[in-house]
């Protein structure tokens, strides 16, 4: 039986990420030209973080800073929920894309705040463990 090494591409929520990160490419393409270096660049960079912190993050090897890169990932998913409200408003994206793209931005960010807590949990864990050595 072959044992599968863990990787951050096992995580679901990495997973999930980077499904959204295709959904926001997709629906930034159909976004006026004069948005290209704006809201389009500025959506694109936010999105491509979420993913890319939590595999840069699990690269550290450490869990003190794949928690703080975990915080990242979840404050740029924020910012894209933040600018794909803002995208909705000026009328780039329609109210069904918006909706899917919402709820998929809710399902990352429950599966992220999970491992969040789990990491603080272990962290707290660890440290207990060394103060009462």
């Amino acid at each position: 039986m072959e044992v599968k090494k863990q990787s951050y591409k096992n995580l679901i929520v990495w997973q999930k990420a980077i499904e959204l990160v295709t959904e926001i490419y997709s629906i930034t393409k159909t976004f006026p030209t004069e948005e290209r270096f704006g809201l389009t660049s500025q959506l694109n960079r936010a999105v491509v973080s979420v993913p890319t912190n939590i595999a840069e993050g699990w690269g550290r090897e450490s869990s003190k800073n794949y928690l703080q890169f975990l915080r990242i990932s979840r404050g740029s998913l924020m910012e894209v929920e933040t600018l794909m409200l803002i995208s909705k408003n000026l009328d780039y994206v329609n109210q069904e894309k918006f909706k899917l793209i919402s709820d998929k931005i809710e399902e990352v960010g429950k599966i992220l705040h999970g491992l969040i807590k789990s990491m603080q949990q272990k962290i707290l864990s660890s440290e207990k463990l060394i103060a009462n050595s």
